[in-house]
């Protein structure tokens, strides 16, 4: 072997244990690769371009060591598992809805061989991927048919370009809203090929503007659901039903953009999908990965006739989803048509979550981090829905803060995020606090660990 201050060389290290170890788990080109790079680091840290590493006495345990660094950063990939203590259920920045034990079973079961996707059981043909989940969304909405695409984004331009492409869609000028990562009505309207027509004002429409405005050009009468803000004070907006009345009047279908998913009054301030096509809504569409708790999706809902427009428009398989996404989706609408959403799926879980038994869990674990050198507190807060839905629900909770000799809010925060498991946390008045809330009552333990330093 060589000296402990001579530089080994590569077909030297491949004799190592831990880097034939290495070769095992990344293969012997990577490994060969980062051996080469770690050597040439101590080069330049012998030669005195770089620091030297504190106490390197054996290079060769130097290079292997950061050679490993290397792989594993190389091998680790970009999307993570992180611990969402922010309080914020669903998450568009953290993945939005977190699916359920029985979503993932059915992942499982799907994913590692072949299924009928697009082949017809019964008559041993081709069949059509759309029509899966149908059945179910039928049930549970109370629609004539549905269709799935990939998000709501894809949901709202497929049912414009499919249904009013070269019309006019009229809508509230209050309702040209615009939600996260820039997703603005206006330029999805333009992108579908129907002409925008707003009506009314920012704060005030009514029933009349509509009518006034339908003419023979015009297509579709569109709602949107404000999911991310508030108008308050004088402020006027005509009923669904007065609005599905009107467009009767005139013959104009009326279609929805809800955007939250909240299928059956989950959050009693939040229009739900059923109540809409109730009302006599000809088509709505929403997120499946939202308050219906499932995997990204946008689904639309509504009567037969214009969801089969939806079908065999061009854009439908540019936007169609694979087996994956149905296998989550139908999983947790089976759990919705159970009943038993509030217990199995996350989202729910959460929402219903009391104030008391998030109080014990943040007592329990400050308790078990002083032991580590934490100064912990608990404080009144409260937690947000988050991702566009419901803006002005504030759900009551228990924070617990976190403080550390030596490190700032801002500092300490940023050591949760560079966790082996990242730890997303927020800063209240100066100090980080955890809302256990949105951190599964199994990870407590977990965190507990992260935590030891």
């Amino acid at each position: 072997m060589a000296s402990p201050r001579e530089i080994p060389s590569i077909d030297l290290m491949r004799k190592r244990a831990g880097v034939q170890a290495l070769e095992l788990r990344f293969g012997a080109e990577a490994t060969r690769g980062a051996l080469r790079d770690a050597a040439d680091a101590v080069r330049r840290r012998l030669r005195g371009e770089d620091q030297p590493a504190a106490g390197a006495q054996d290079l060769g345990a130097a290079i292997e060591a950061d050679a490993a660094d290397r792989l594993g950063a190389r091998f680790q990939g970009s999307l993570r598992t992180v611990v969402n203590a922010t309080g914020v259920i669903i998450h568009t920045n953290l993945g939005r809805a977190p699916l359920s034990q029985v979503a993932l079973a059915r992942i499982a079961a799907t994913a590692g061989g072949y299924t009928n996707l697009e082949y017809d059981l019964a008559h041993g043909t081709r069949g059509s991927r759309t029509t899966h989940a149908e059945s179910l969304l039928t049930a549970l909405t109370g629609a004539e048919a549905a269709v799935v695409v990939n998000n709501n984004a894809a949901a709202t331009l497929l049912m414009l370009a499919a249904l009013a492409t070269g019309r006019e869609v009229i809508i509230s000028r209050g309702e040209l809203v615009e939600i996260g990562g820039g997703f603005r009505v206006p330029d999805i309207m333009a992108q579908s090929g129907a002409i925008l027509r707003e009506v009314g004002t920012t704060n005030r429409t009514r029933v009349s503007d509509y009518t006034v405005a339908a003419g023979a050009r015009t297509a579709l009468i569109l709602r949107v659901h404000p999911s991310n803000f508030r108008i308050e004070g004088f402020t006027e907006r005509p009923s669904l039903r007065a609005l599905v009345e009107a467009g009767r009047t005139v013959g104009i279908p009326v279609v929805e953009d809800l955007g939250s998913g909240n299928l059956d009054d989950a959050l009693a301030d939040e229009p739900s999908v059923r109540a809409s096509l109730a009302a006599g809504v000809d088509l709505v569409c929403f997120s499946g990965d939202k308050l219906l708790g499932g995997p990204q999706a946008g689904i639309l809902a509504g009567r037969k006739t214009l969801v089969d427009r939806l079908r065999r428009h061009p854009l439908m398989r540019a936007f169609r989803v694979d087996k994956l996404t149905y296998a989550a989706l139908e999983a947790t609408l089976l759990e919705h048509l159970a009943g038993r959403a509030s217990e199995t799926v996350p989202v729910h879980r959460m929402l219903s979550l009391g104030v008391d038994v998030i109080e014990a869990r943040a007592r329990a674990l400050g308790d078990r981090l002083a032991k580590h050198g934490w100064r912990t507190a608990l404080v009144s807060g409260s937690s947000a829905v988050g991702g566009g839905s419901a803006p002005g629900v504030a759900l009551p909770t228990m924070l617990l803060t976190l403080e550390r000799d030596g490190l700032t809010a801002a500092g300490l925060e940023a050591r949760l995020r560079a966790l082996a498991t990242p730890v997303i946390a927020r800063i209240v008045d100066d100090r980080v606090a955890l809302d256990l809330r949105t951190v599964p009552e199994e990870l407590d333990a977990e965190l507990e660990t992260l935590l030891r330093w």
